[in-house]
């Protein structure tokens, strides 16, 4: 499935961060001066030293390109500097720099850069861990959800089953009670017609037992 939006925004930002956290390594900033008597031969030459302040002393030596010196003092156009075999010589202030060159700039620059590649690819690990478990955490819950909902609709159809029954039963009792009532309604009356009967009968069969007794 894609990733969720929260790594989509995280990680372009996260690599753009690097991007210009090795564009300010790489720059010479002044906040990354080292101590203000610590200089670097410039990175594009390869300089030669003299005796002395001028052009008129005598060349004495030369000095690699981002060799570290020790800044001593200045004179003129000229700075005067040791080495790290302890020669004092002078060279021009033009070839040096208040920070380190590129090759020795390079292997801590390589370090940092693995260093914040590890802290991205551990941030990316732990954003795409997150997304996975809030992934499955959301197809748990829709799962679920489905569930309740099945549930629910096969309750709801045993409910409407179960009224649907109701009504039956009641009508066939309505059914049933108006039968039994018509039954009472019939013997009740017959008895009362049965009785009538009888009231007009057995008077009459009593008027002529009397006049037979009579006769004798």
């Amino acid at each position: 499935m894609p990733e969720s939006r929260p790594t989509a925004f995280v990680l372009p930002a996260l690599r753009g961060g690097l991007i210009a956290t090795l564009v300010a390594l790489a720059a010479p900033v002044h906040a990354e001066e080292p101590a203000s008597d610590a200089r670097w031969v410039s990175d594009s030459l390869s300089t030669y030293v003299r005796s002395g302040p001028t052009d008129g002393h005598r060349i004495v030596g030369t000095l690699k390109s981002g060799q570290p010196l020790t800044l001593l003092g200045t004179q003129g156009n000229y700075s005067q500097v040791r080495g790290q075999n302890g020669d004092v010589v002078w060279i021009l202030s033009n070839d040096l720099q208040a920070v380190p060159g590129q090759n020795e700039r390079l292997p801590q620059l390589d370090a940092q850069v693995a260093d914040l590649t590890g802290q991205l690819k551990t941030i990316d690990d732990s954003w795409k861990s997150r997304v996975q478990g809030m992934q499955e955490t959301l197809d748990s819950r829709k799962k679920l959800i489905d569930e309740l909902e099945a549930r629910n609709k096969a309750l709801n159809e045993q409910l409407d089953e179960s009224q649907s029954t109701l009504r039956d039963t009641q009508a066939r009792l309505g059914d049933e009670n108006k039968q039994v009532m018509m039954r009472y309604m019939v013997y009740g009356g017959s008895i009362a017609g049965a009785g009538l009967l009888a009231g007009l009968i057995l008077p009459a069969l009593t008027r002529g037992r009397r006049k037979n007794d009579r006769w004798f």
